[in-house]
């Protein structure tokens, strides 16, 4: 009965994948379609669950006061910047691509756990790392072949800053925060930054074509983010995590059937290996001898 439970809940995380790729999917129409910015899109993106868990925090006489407040501003810096690579890939590479590079955070936090934590390495570490390296240099070779490499390793370079604000995410979760304030501040930050720099950039007039693109991003972000957190909560996290690596296979399932997009074979592979990558990550411990 339990591990039904489990089953069942850990499904929830098959909901928030689909609802991630649905965002991706929006983002990138809206940048090429409409010609928005990555920067109006971040805002869009971080707005609406800002205001939402604000009111939220009124509504059940809760506080945003936080004795971790750098921390959290630490992990809110590192999740923008990785939030505006990753929409600034979306906008220039095929939609494949860009989820899967920055899905390949878990790679960079097996190295920064190993280089700045002072971890020790596990087989199943080791493993999930060379993975995810060699599927890295396989989604690069094409790219070195065409004329999209800057692109590529801008969009790549998010995977790191994701890799350090979940890194980040971890350390406020052992000190206690509870995950709906570490959602907060990050939205809160991210809104704030990505409206600044959208200001510079440019806004686009909302109509009655960018509105529904608006309010689509900014409710799949939500309501993706809740199902995740509903998942890691009631369900197995080594089945969940290794689940969320479906919103990979659902943009990619987008990108080449419903937007005419192509993946060469280097490419799949690449992005093959990625996804194995993180599903070994998601396996339980095992300490090497």
């Amino acid at each position: 009965m339990v591990k039904v439970k489990y089953t069942l809940g850990s499904a929830w995380m098959i909901v928030a994948a689909f609802l991630f790729a649905l965002m991706n999917i929006l983002v990138k129409n809206a940048a090429v379609q409409l010609d928005m910015n990555p920067y109006e899109l971040a805002f869009w993106r971080s707005v609406l669950p800002a205001l939402m868990i604000f009111c939220g925090t009124l509504i059940r006489g809760q506080t945003l006061k936080t004795p971790f407040f750098l921390g959290h501003m630490k992990r809110s810096v590192a999740g923008t910047t990785a939030l505006l690579l990753a929409f600034y890939g979306l906008s220039q590479l095929p939609l494949a691509t860009s989820v899967t590079l920055n899905y390949t955070s878990v790679v960079f936090i097996a190295i920064l756990s190993i280089v700045w934590l002072k971890e020790t390495p596990s087989l199943k570490t080791w493993t999930a790392l060379l993975m995810g390296l060699a599927g890295i240099c396989l989604m690069l070779k094409p790219a070195f072949e065409s004329d999209r490499l800057i692109e590529t390793l801008i969009t790549l370079s998010g995977g790191i800053f994701t890799a350090f604000a979940l890194l980040q995410v971890r350390a406020l979760s052992f000190m206690g925060e509870p995950a709906w304030r570490i959602v907060f501040y990050f939205s809160a930050v991210a809104a704030a930054i990505s409206a600044i720099l959208a200001t510079w950039a440019g806004w686009q007039s909302l109509t009655l074509e960018s509105l529904p693109y608006m309010i689509g991003i900014g409710g799949t972000g939500l309501l993706a983010q809740l199902a995740m957190t509903h998942a890691y909560h009631v369900g197995q996290k080594f089945t969940v995590a290794a689940l969320s690596y479906l919103t990979v296979v659902f943009a990619a399932i987008y990108g080449v059937v419903f937007a005419g997009e192509t993946i060469g074979l280097i490419e799949v592979l690449g992005i093959v290996a990625v996804i194995l990558a993180g599903v070994v990550s998601s396996l339980p411990e095992k300490k090497m001898d």
